[in-house]
């Protein structure tokens, strides 16, 4: 895609970016966010090209019902190779089979090492203590899709956020929260297991709500 264009037969070689996103109903939710996020991933230093991007919403618009029709509550990934080619699946969802904190502190440190090239972390850590949220992500740094809804939640509900780069680090040394959850934009808000309380519960009903109204919407 060197000429800007989007090819007509996409055989894409080995991804450099992988982005997993949930579906219901054969609908993607909360997909302006999504796609806000993905104008904003790197790939090998370079953002997606425009025609990229108009590819990829003209795709989940126009084709992801039919093209879900074996899952349509299941995921949809995005795959981007270093010429700039893309390819787009949809696959069966499943829940995460370790919800521990331990489990999901090592996701979000994952997440980060993907963030580290492409801008854009797709799972974060997120703690609660004394009535305010600790978002485990820098000043300044690009939300995934699914967290820019939990910080608008938040704000919504007249949440203090504070943001720190460290947080999974810092958990994983033994800090000490109230509660803590997983923000994903594959598995949406996740209560560690062993962490959890009033406030990731509320975030992650919310998400479900989501779920439930684009189900809604679909049919």
């Amino acid at each position: 895609m060197a000429d800007g264009k989007i090819p007509e037969e996409f055989e894409v070689g080995a991804p450099v970016l992988v982005c997993r996103w949930r579906i219901q109903g054969g609908e993607l939710p909360a997909m302006n966010r999504h796609m806000r996020a993905l104008g904003k991933r790197m790939v090998l230093g370079k953002h997606l090209t425009p025609q990229l991007l108009g590819w990829v919403k003209q795709h989940v618009e126009w084709t992801l019902k039919d093209g879900s029709y074996e899952h349509p509550n299941g995921v949809l990934m995005l795959m981007t190779d270093e010429l700039g080619r893309a390819a787009m699946a949809v696959g069966e969802y499943e829940p995460l089979a370790d919800t521990s904190l331990s489990a999901l502190v090592e996701r979000a440190k994952t997440s980060e090492l993907e963030a580290g090239e492409t801008d854009v972390a797709p799972e974060t850590i997120w703690v609660a203590r004394g009535g305010s949220l600790v978002y485990g992500a820098g000043v300044g740094s690009i939300s995934s899709g699914a967290a820019s809804l939990v910080l608008d939640l938040a704000a919504t509900l007249g949440i203090p956020v504070e943001r720190a780069d460290s947080l999974a680090e810092d958990l994983e040394m033994g800090a000490a929260c109230d509660e803590a959850f997983l923000v994903s934009d594959e598995h949406g808000v996740v209560p560690a297991s062993d962490a959890k309380g009033p406030m990731g519960e509320r975030f992650a009903q919310s998400w479900e709500a989501l779920l439930a109204k684009t189900a809604r919407a679909a049919k």
